[in-house]
């Protein structure tokens, strides 16, 4: 069984789904892909302890802290490559940002033909299902620009604003 709830944050509402022992997923309002391949109205509404542990980070992060991604139970129900993809983005420490190239290559030491993954990589941070706590955000172009987010360009920017101030 599933479960959801919506919280209030900074950057409006953001709806977060859980099963009884992992978070798997938390979108912002309107955010592209909201809700993933899961059917919403299927999960019950209720405060799981997953859910609980999602809103104390929440909460740390918005009061400024920076919180450790491991008070949060994740599991995101995706590809081995977009968990590759996602393991590097919790690995962006908070306030600081990487781009697209830079998480193809750290992905690509261990492979042994290079090829350019970015293109790849782009896909998957847009497509990831756990917001904010995967920091998907922290994600620039090579050229140091703000590029697509799935919860827009203008909670980008204030979430990259907000944790380089402090």
């Amino acid at each position: 069984m599933n479960y959801q709830y919506v919280y209030e944050t900074q950057i409006g509402p953001v709806t977060m789904l859980s099963d009884d022992r992992y978070l798997l997923g938390l979108w912002l309002k309107n955010q592209r892909y909201f809700g993933a391949d899961y059917n919403l109205d299927a999960a019950l509404t209720k405060l799981t302890v997953p859910i609980e542990a999602a809103i104390n980070w929440l909460d740390d992060y918005f009061a400024g802290n920076h919180p450790d991604v491991k008070m949060v139970p994740l599991n995101p129900v995706t590809t081995s490559f977009r968990k590759q993809v996602f393991n590097e983005l919790l690995m962006v420490p908070y306030g600081q940002t990487i781009t697209y190239a830079a998480i193809a290559e750290a992905i690509q030491n261990d492979a042994s033909k290079s090829k350019n993954l970015a293109r790849a990589v782009g896909g998957a941070v847009g497509h990831n299902p756990i917001a904010l706590i995967i920091p998907c955000h922290r994600v620039i172009g090579s050229d140091g620009q703000m590029t697509g987010y799935a919860g827009g360009i203008p909670n980008k920017r204030f979430l990259l604003n907000f944790e380089q101030s402090t």
